[in-house]
């Protein structure tokens, strides 16, 4: 029986090289043309995401800035981005934003990428304040992204008494353009304001390059720029006392204290037909602990002073303020409680205040 032979292979023919027609030619060096024009567009796309702020930005001379007259630009260091204390305290507000908006299934990863749009920041918004926001969910275009950061912007202002206090340590401009250091100013400013469970790293500093146009010649200066300082200072963390022992071991007789100071409040309020029953929530706009310290002085606040029928936020952390410029101008020493506290209807900040008008004057009839 015969085998079968395999079969020889086939013998490799290469194609005759085919010759160039100047059409080809015309076509290729269109094709080169708009490789290098993509090249262009990715390089100006990457220029525009790494714009100053970001932490990737390019580190360019002063004089490479194409600024208007008076206008300024800051660039955070290299340096400081590495900082392990800045890194750490980048990593807590990330920490605390997905707390915050777990139940949203919302999961924050960078600080820059995620908020700057304006659509994380109007969820965390609606989660610490309750409010909602007449603003669409979703936006894609430049315009309108910086619509919706200028409500939620506007309304954290308005929150953190920022139009009040004369910050302006953050803007739409800032925000949108992805600067780092102006997203947590504004973070900082809410996580000492709502004081979430969370303890903020102490002590941030970051060095910034700042270049500022005047007079058509460009100013170079470099600064140290503070993001946190001690917790006393940031609200996350004070000394603690009676009361923390108080609401931590002993409610019973929380109870009891709670109960000593209404009588004493009431004792002296009654005077003006005015009664409290919840000191957490009748104290909180100020307008008792104003008219309490009269009372108690034995002085008549004018009207104007302070707001009768408080609406605002700002209104209540003045009045609460006021009463602690009166506090001070009657010897006693400055409430460790920030007016904020009170007016957030924080417990322990009120009962701190309104125990050492008990401890000065329980002995007045």
């Amino acid at each position: 029986m015969s085998t079968l032979r395999p079969k020889s292979p086939r013998p490799i023919i290469e194609p005759k090289p085919k010759d160039e027609t100047i059409w080809d030619k015309l076509g290729t060096l269109g094709r080169k043309k708009r490789i290098k024009e993509v090249q262009e567009v990715q390089t100006e796309g990457k220029y525009a995401i790494d714009s100053p702020g970001y932490p990737t930005a390019p580190q360019l001379p002063p004089e490479e800035y194409n600024l208007e007259e008076n206008e300024e630009r800051c660039i955070i260091e290299q340096n400081s981005l590495s900082d392990p204390k800045f890194v750490e305290l980048c990593d807590v507000l990330i920490e605390w934003i997905n707390d915050e908006l777990a139940s949203q299934r919302i999961i924050v990863q960078n600080l820059i990428e995620d908020l700057y749009d304006g659509q994380v920041l109007q969820k965390l918004l609606e989660k610490l304040t309750g409010d909602k926001l007449d603003v669409p969910e979703v936006t894609q275009n430049e315009e309108g992204q910086k619509q919706k950061l200028a409500v939620v912007l506007a309304h954290f202002n308005q929150v953190l008494g920022v139009q009040r206090l004369g910050h302006n340590k953050w803007n739409v401009e800032s925000i949108h353009s992805k600067n780092i250091v102006a997203i947590i100013r504004l973070l900082v400013s809410l996580a000492r304001h709502f004081r979430p469970p969370v303890r903020l790293t102490e002590n941030v500093s970051v060095d910034m390059s700042v270049v500022k146009k005047k007079d058509g010649q460009l100013m170079y200066k470099k600064v140290k720029e503070s993001l946190t300082t001690a917790y006393d200072d940031v609200g996350m963390r004070c000394e603690r006392d009676a009361f923390d022992t108080l609401f931590d071991h002993a409610p019973d007789k929380l109870q009891i204290v709670k109960k000593s100071l209404v009588t004493f409040i009431n004792k002296h309020l009654n005077k003006m037909n005015f009664e409290v029953t919840e000191l957490e929530t009748q104290f909180h706009d100020g307008v008792y602990l104003v008219i309490l310290m009269g009372l108690l002085e034995g002085f008549f606040v004018p009207h104007y002073a302070f707001h009768l029928t408080p609406q605002e936020f700002d209104q209540k952390v003045h009045n609460v303020s006021f009463a602690f410029e009166l506090m001070q101008e009657c010897g006693l020493h400055r409430p460790k409680a920030r007016p904020e506290d009170v007016v957030n209807m924080d417990l322990k900040s009120t009962l701190r205040v309104l125990y050492n008008l008990f401890l000065k004057y329980k002995t007045i009839v």
